[in-house]
């Protein structure tokens, strides 16, 4: 099996895309002697949840790799009642993509594409200017 898990991937929104799950399984097949560890470095009550995931393949006197993920309380399906659930396994899986495993054609997530998409479709002039820099003109 690759290391990009191309025979796993799944169509998504035009991409293909390697579920975590998927990628947790490689690795713990592939590096015996790796582990994978995460930290919730916000509170759990934050509105804004924050983990941290440190991949170790070579045990934890090795290399290292990190991935952050946050996600926002009542933000979409999931994270109405699993907030903190999905932003574990989405820090392990940009973790997991940054040592190389189950990356095709982005280290984004499913979660932050679905992020990215919603937040295109609800931005509006109004509700981008407050973020406008006045001292950079406008370019036409």
């Amino acid at each position: 099996m690759s290391k990009d898990l191309r025979e796993k991937a799944i169509d998504f929104k035009g991409k293909k895309y390697v579920l975590v799950a998927d990628r947790v399984l490689y690795f713990n097949e592939t590096y015996p002697d790796g582990c994978i560890t995460t930290e919730l470095v916000s509170q759990p009550d934050a509105v804004l949840v924050v983990f941290r995931a440190e991949v170790y393949p070579d045990g934890l006197n090795g290399r290292k790799f990190t991935g952050y993920s946050q996600a926002k309380w009542g933000d979409g399906y999931i994270n109405k009642t699993s907030a903190i659930e999905n932003a574990e396994t989405s820090a392990v899986g940009r973790a997991l993509a940054f040592m190389g495993i189950g990356v095709i054609d982005s280290i984004a997530s499913i979660d932050e594409i679905n992020k990215a998409v919603s937040a295109d479709t609800r931005a509006t002039p109004q509700a981008t200017s407050k973020f406008k820099d006045s001292s950079i003109p406008d370019v036409p």
